[in-house]
């Protein structure tokens, strides 16, 4: 696959300020969406003031943005406006990675004001977004004290808010719905921040084009008004290994990076929308990404994997003792091979977590390697960011040496700027040598994946993997994840149990895993969330129980043509239709209210098509795991009636006659 921009119309409108004298009389730049729904405007009479518009109602009221520089004090102070440039444009992304849509529209429109002193400001507008992001340029390296980032929301605000309690962290939490106006000042959030506004749209907060910078978290205020602050990691100043897989922080400087004098910062990004379902669809935050570096993406390859860790690798009916050793791989690795699965973890284990050249005795790495590459299935290892870090290049090397494809980098837990780096240089060098790069651990998606595409997922998620030890995974819990964690880009959950259990069934076991809801609320999940690296995270014995879900999952693509998201209301219930070449596939989940549903199949073009549905079981409510498989035929007039019981879920592939 290769990367490109078609540009069908680009624009270019140099001003100076000297031509516009109501715009300098007003000290106000207004740039308005190409449909003139989104307005994003900047007042700089006393400082940089950020306000948003939205279906003419005021998303965020004026808001300071500035940044402290230290060799550069008076930046962003006392503005005096220079050079002013617009710029239309209409453009198509052609993703190398498919996440959501194969074709991207590529619509806006864009000031860049400059400022006497070398620093300046550019603001964008989308019909389904805005953003703004501050530039320099200044000839030599510069140390950023702090950027300030504020959002004057309304105080009566509803909004989906990720409590984070640490900088060291998974960015795996909870998005619980409240007032705006009821965080406090020492209340700590994640991005995305999903906020409500009074007329039922939608304002979600997060950034993009983050590169040698840290992260951006959010703070409430103590004073109720439904104000946010940021907040930054500052840069490591000391750290020692903790354990055997991570760092622990000894001290930070005093400054959140120390970066190129002459940049562009991260967006600050807004995607609107009218309602839930079309919020879903966007993909604002990928869009904003830088474009690709890759010269050559044709050997990235998106596709499923039979994981290992999350089902405790607990084989049965076979004639060797289950475990971290050689036989168990080969059995994945003939699973994998069979069902058309094109990857297998080797997750923990293979190695010492803190020491990638102490391999597991039991681990047999270049017969597995071999036989894998027989089997056509390709593997990707699990290794630690401390591990790596210590012994990058080399073992690289002996990766590519062995025909690893990938690696999936764990307990990253950090977002500093020397952290993000790290994301990027493993990027580059996996890309180097050919190979995905899965991120655990890890902050939420900023647009690398445009970047970097073999970037191909990331978790940074309350994944399925939390059931192992909690009851908190639940469908409400399902049915928030799409129009917040997901908002900022794909996700690795983890999806697939083939045990599954209602709210008073479901039970903790860390060994042998089950899901909570039903059986086809599970599988719906395979369509709902979006990873271009997607796991079968139960093990094959289970599997091979269940020949039909198991088929039809194996067979559920993990790229898109296109996304419509049919309609949703977060944490209550979501159905997402998804295209992939002349097939399209729908997904419904609900929380642990039972619906019903009516689709309307009008998307589909003229002709014939066979639906295979698989449904809630008449008895689902009673066992999760009983469902129903139906065939039918249907047509762009047809209505699809989708029946959820409480916590279910209903999916089903139409394939042209």
């Amino acid at each position: 696959m290769r990367f490109f921009t078609k540009q069908w119309l680009i624009v270019i409108l140099i001003a100076i300020a000297t031509c516009n004298a109501t715009a300098k009389t007003a000290k106000e730049i207004i740039v308005t969406s190409p449909d003139g729904k989104a307005i994003i405007r900047l007042d700089y009479s006393a400082g940089l003031k950020v306000s948003v518009d939205y279906l003419n109602k005021q998303v965020m009221s004026p808001s300071p943005v500035s940044m402290s520089i230290s060799e550069h004090p008076e930046a962003f102070q006392n503005p005096v406006r220079g050079k002013v440039i617009t710029r239309k444009v209409n453009s198509e992304i052609i993703p190398v990675v498919a996440e959501k849509r194969n074709r991207i529209i590529d619509l806006y429109n864009e000031t860049e004001i400059w400022f006497k002193g070398n620093y300046g400001i550019k603001l964008r507008a989308y019909n389904d977004g805005v953003a703004w992001r501050l530039l320099t340029r200044f000839a030599d390296s510069i140390t950023v004290n702090n950027e300030q980032v504020v959002l004057n929301m309304a105080a009566a605000d509803s909004v989906y808010y990720g409590d984070e309690d640490n900088f060291i962290s998974h960015s795996e939490r909870f998005y619980t719905c409240r007032q705006a106006g009821s965080i406090k000042g020492n209340q700590m959030g994640i991005l995305p921040a999903v906020f409500r506004k009074a007329n039922g749209s939608i304002a979600a907060f997060t950034e993009s084009d983050l590169l040698d910078y840290p992260g951006l978290y959010l703070l409430g205020s103590d004073k109720g008004d439904g104000s946010f602050s940021g907040t930054y990691p500052k840069v490591v100043d000391h750290m020692n290994p903790k354990g055997d897989r991570d760092y622990g922080i000894e001290s930070r400087k005093n400054y959140i990076a120390r970066t190129r004098g002459t940049r562009e910062f991260p967006w600050r990004a807004f995607g609107l929308a009218e309602n839930e379902a079309r919020l879903l669809e966007n993909d604002i935050t990928y869009r904003l990404g830088s474009p690709c570096k890759l010269k050559e993406t044709s050997w990235i390859k998106p596709g499923k994997v039979a994981w290992d860790w999350w089902n405790d690798w607990n084989i049965a009916g076979v004639p060797f003792k289950a475990g971290i050793n050689t036989e168990t791989y080969k059995y994945y690795i003939d699973f994998a091979s069979k069902n058309k699965l094109e990857y297998v973890i080797f997750d923990e284990g293979w190695s010492k977590p803190e020491d990638l050249e102490k391999i597991n005795p039991d681990m047999d790495m270049d017969a597995l390697f071999a036989y894998a590459k027989s089997k056509n299935v390709g593997i990707i290892l699990w290794v630690t960011g401390r591990a790596l870090e210590e012994k990058f290049e080399s073992s690289f090397e002996k990766f590519s040496k062995w025909g690893c494809v990938g690696v999936k980098v764990d307990f990253l837990c950090r977002d500093d700027q020397a952290m993000v780096n790290f994301y990027e240089r493993v990027a580059v060098t996996a890309a180097k040598y050919h190979m995905l790069a899965d991120f655990h651990g890890s902050y939420k998606p900023t647009g690398l994946s445009r970047t970097y595409p073999n970037a191909l997922t990331r978790e940074g998620v309350k994944g399925l993997e939390n059931v192992k030890w909690s009851k908190q995974i639940t469908p409400a819990h399902d049915c928030t994840l799409p129009f917040t964690r997901m908002f900022a880009g794909t996700m690795d959950y983890t999806p697939g149990a083939m045990h599954n259990e209602n709210e008073k069934t479901f039970t903790i076991n860390y060994s042998a895993p089950m899901s909570m809801g039903t059986r086809c609320h599970e599988m719906a999940k395979y369509v709902v969330f979006e990873s271009p690296l997607q796991m079968l995270c139960d093990n094959p014995t289970n599997y091979l129980k269940e020949p039909e879900c198991l088929s039809f999952i194996a067979g559920v693509p993990v790229t898109w043509d296109d996304t419509r998201c049919i309609n949703a209301s977060v944490s209550k219930y979501v159905t997402v239709a998804r295209k992939h070449n002349n097939e399209w596939y729908i997904g419904s989940m609900t929380d642990f209210t039972a619906r019903n549903f009516e689709i309307p199949l009008s998307f589909l073009e003229d002709g014939n098509y066979q639906v295979t549905v698989f449904e809630d079981g008449l008895n689902a409510e009673r066992r999760a795991e009983d469902y129903a498989v139906k065939t039918f035929t249907v047509t762009s007039k047809s209505i699809l009636p989708v029946k959820l019981a409480a916590g279910g879920g209903f999916v089903c592939r139409i394939t042209r006659l």
